[in-house]
């Protein structure tokens, strides 16, 4: 019952920040922007979003065969497609809870390929390990190639707005002693707890996680078709950002946008939905700033945000539902067969 309420009171925490965010950006704007959002909303060319939708169906294919490959070295080799139906059922877990996903799509194998969970589980931190990485040489490859706009938008709004703050405190020795103090008592503070929890259970639940990330991380090494799991690696990576990209030529305004632009909305937009769960809130204001950079308007920005966000969510439930749905009956007659014998 507790485990219960806990996990309740996790999505609750989760929506509750998304929701926050929506209405401290919308705060913001006039009854016009408002109504200007919603007009390009309506306006906006759907086609090329039921496209982006297909080709963020095409990754979790992509997906689904690069799991395949890490489950071989470990004895296994499942269907093609109660793969990719697992892993599609597993991204609609996702939705209602952080990491779901991963332990239901073990589940589903176990059930319908026989793979046990703890081999299954492994090849997913190995996988989560190698996307990790691949987004970490995306995010350092975008700031490379986008420094100067990045620079530009950072110094404008956040180093400059600080060192007025800075300039009108003045000299004042007395606030910076504080701040000094502060710091230094927060700092002393992170020391002892970290001591003191050292042996504590959430503390050693963290250290394992790591441990079993470069523990997964190993395994790539074991397989005998590396040059295929990287390439499959690359299509994944390749086809979100053609998911992110083709919403942009539903709209006038950013139809124009470089590929550069596709690129940070996908790095940027990323952290969103690592953030906060599935990005609700979130999502969108980070298209906005984004595209800002890019000489889009916010309230534009804001619009593409959601038609992009929504893009995505709306293929996670559609395919999530239809993998339910489709799961057991592709699979009854092999069942049937097992049960006879």
């Amino acid at each position: 019952m507790k485990k219960r309420i806990f996990t309740i009171l996790k999505v609750a925490f989760f929506l509750s920040i998304g929701f926050f965010f929506i209405w401290i950006f919308l705060k913001q704007l006039s009854p016009e922007e408002r109504q200007e959002i919603i007009l390009s909303l309506r306006q906006a060319n759907y086609s090329w979003v039921l496209l982006s939708i297909l080709v963020g169906a095409l990754a979790h294919l992509f997906r689904a065969e690069r799991w395949r490959l890490l489950l071989k070295p470990v004895g296994y080799n499942p269907g093609h497609f109660n793969t990719f139906l697992a892993v599609m059922i597993g991204y609609l877990a996702n939705l209602a809870l952080p990491r779901l996903g991963e332990v239901t799509r073990c589940g589903i194998l176990n059930k319908y390929e026989k793979i046990p969970v703890n081999k299954s589980f492994g090849t997913v931190i190995a996988e989560r390990s190698v996307d990790m990485i691949f987004f970490l040489l995306l995010f350092f490859i975008n700031l490379w190639i986008f420094w100067s706009q990045l620079a530009n938008y950072v110094n404008t709004h956040v180093f400059d707005p600080v060192s007025q703050k800075l300039t009108a405190v003045g000299h004042n020795t007395t606030q910076l002693w504080i701040a000094g103090i502060s710091i230094a008592a927060i700092i002393t503070i992170g020391v002892i707890v970290r001591s003191f929890f050292r042996h504590a259970r959430f503390y050693i639940k963290i250290k394992n996680i790591v441990k079993g990330f470069i523990e997964g991380l190993k395994s790539v090494f074991l397989l005998q078709k590396t040059g295929l799991f990287i390439l499959y690696t690359f299509l994944i990576w390749l086809m979100y950002f053609l998911m992110v990209y083709l919403c942009f030529f539903s709209m006038p305004e950013t139809a124009g946008l470089s590929y550069g632009a596709g690129l940070s909305v996908l790095i940027f937009g990323s952290i969103g939905i690592m953030i906060v769960q599935g990005g609700i809130g979130v999502y969108p204001a980070i298209v906005a700033e984004t595209l800002f950079i890019y000489g889009i308007t916010e309230v534009k920005g804001y619009a593409l945000g959601w038609i992009t966000w929504s893009a995505q969510n709306v293929m996670i439930v559609a395919f999530g539902i239809f993998s339910l749905i489709l799961l057991p009956i592709i699979n009854r007659k092999y069942m049937h067969k097992s049960s006879v014998k």
